[in-house]
């Protein structure tokens, strides 16, 4: 979730009705629901996480529509999911507009009485242009209520340092270093080279391991009928993270967290997965590292590990205003410059062709062609069914994962432990 190739923003003006001045409004905290402190003042409070490229569409629209102040507060993933959960169950306090990612979409659209109903909106002129299953993720069940337009999907690459690489004698080329891993056990052998040579941790942690892997299965966590399946992906993605944590290679830093952050200034890892959404993330945390990073395929080839949608809660004072907002954030040219800015991939399959996409390089990336590297696997795509306790079950298994990190647990007595927290989190 990103940063910045500087380029105009191409506007496509969704027309706010009404005259409108600005409100001010603290940025900082979770709370939502919109500040009104005149007749015409629209304030819009949009909750997030990470870096989704909103810093240049805020001061666009802003400026094309001077009637509204949209005031941004990107938290921690988790953290914002679970504030709005517990928002929608209080009634009030959510955001006018709030980011969902596919790990929670399908807990939030089993309340979409709680959300505004886009398809009121207008918003059923959109299907044609998402990708099938990415239209179909935040339905209702009864197919009646579309609780969020699509903003980008997460097909999944491998990013790595070209130069790290290089001081441990790896090849550094993308088509070469993809030859290096193409299965996990490869990965994890070219992850003991790379330590044995520097004496430095491989990848970032073992979680970060256990995501992408779990994304690359059939299935998930649960079956479409709800039932925790334990024994199948997840399984095969938390034995590969206890495999990378056995071998020494885990530097056990959080995602999204400061000392996360530090490991990349500090160079405390070399390689870490890669959906389109994280090459803003490395750009924006470690600026100095431009063209030191590459790109290259993922050991086991496919998957999706991430992507997000625009929801409006119902609970919001300025429903209409916020839908303009969102109409106008998911238009060609506004998802266009979120790609080049932060790297997020549109989920609207037409853009895959679109040559600002297809033909576009990453400088900071060492002018990996990204644009081709992330259309080839969005089209690909067989997304799982994540099912309605997901996000907090992938939460508890993940906590286990980190026990065995910091050496409170054994990885030889992880798994029982994953299985109980996973089941606690889907009965809770």
């Amino acid at each position: 979730m990103e940063r910045f190739a500087k380029r105009g923003v191409a506007l496509i003006a969704a027309g706010l009705a009404g005259s409108l001045v600005l409100a001010g409004c603290s940025g900082q905290d979770l709370e939502g629901g919109s500040d009104k402190a005149a007749e015409g003042q629209v304030t819009l409070k949009v909750n997030f996480w990470g870096d989704m490229g909103l810093d240049k569409l805020k001061a666009a629209y802003e400026k094309d529509h001077p009637n509204v102040k949209i005031v941004l507060n990107s938290g921690e993933y988790n953290a914002q999911h679970e504030d709005l959960q517990k928002k929608l169950v209080a009634g009030s306090g959510a955001p006018d507009i709030s980011a969902v990612d596919e790990g929670f979409i399908v807990q939030f659209r089993g309340q979409s009485d709680k959300f505004v109903n886009l398809l009121d909106k207008g918003a059923a002129s959109y299907e044609s242009k998402y990708l099938p299953w990415k239209w179909q993720q935040s339905m209702s069940t009864d197919k009646k209520t579309q609780i969020g337009l699509g903003t980008d999907v997460g097909g999944l690459a491998m990013c790595y340092r070209s130069d790290l690489f290089k001081k441990a004698g790896l090849p550094t080329d993308r088509e070469s270093v993809s030859k290096l891993w193409t299965t996990w056990d490869d990965f994890i052998k070219v992850g003991q080279q790379y330590v044995s040579k520097t004496g430095k941790k491989f990848v970032d942690s073992g979680t970060n391991m256990f995501n992408p892997v779990l994304a690359q299965q059939p299935q998930g966590f649960y079956d479409e009928s709800e039932q925790l399946q334990m024994d199948g992906g997840p399984k095969v993605a938390f034995d590969v993270a206890m495999k990378t944590i056995d071998a020494g290679l885990s530097a056990n830093l959080a995602s999204f967290q400061p000392n996360w952050d530090q490991g990349f200034k500090k160079d405390q890892f070399a390689v870490l997965a890669c959906p389109a959404w994280m090459l803003g993330h490395i750009q924006d945390t470690a600026p100095e590292q431009k063209g030191k990073w590459d790109i290259a395929t993922i050991p086991g080839g496919g998957g999706n590990w991430g992507g997000s949608w625009w929801t409006i809660p119902k609970q919001g004072k300025n429903t209409d205003e916020a839908y303009k907002f969102v109409e106008w954030m998911v238009q060609p040219a506004q998802q266009i410059e979120v790609f080049k800015t932060v790297g997020n991939l549109p989920s609207q399959p037409a853009l895959y062709k679109d040559p600002a996409v297809l033909d576009y390089k990453k400088e900071f990336m060492s002018n990996a062609p990204t644009g081709q590297i992330f259309a080839a696997t969005a089209e690909g795509l067989k997304p799982q069914y994540l099912g309605k306790k997901n996000g907090p079950t992938r939460v508890a298994v993940e906590n286990v994962i980190t026990r065995v990190q910091q050496g409170s647990l054994k990885s030889s007595a992880a798994w029982p432990e994953a299985v109980k927290a996973a089941q606690k989190a889907a009965t809770s």
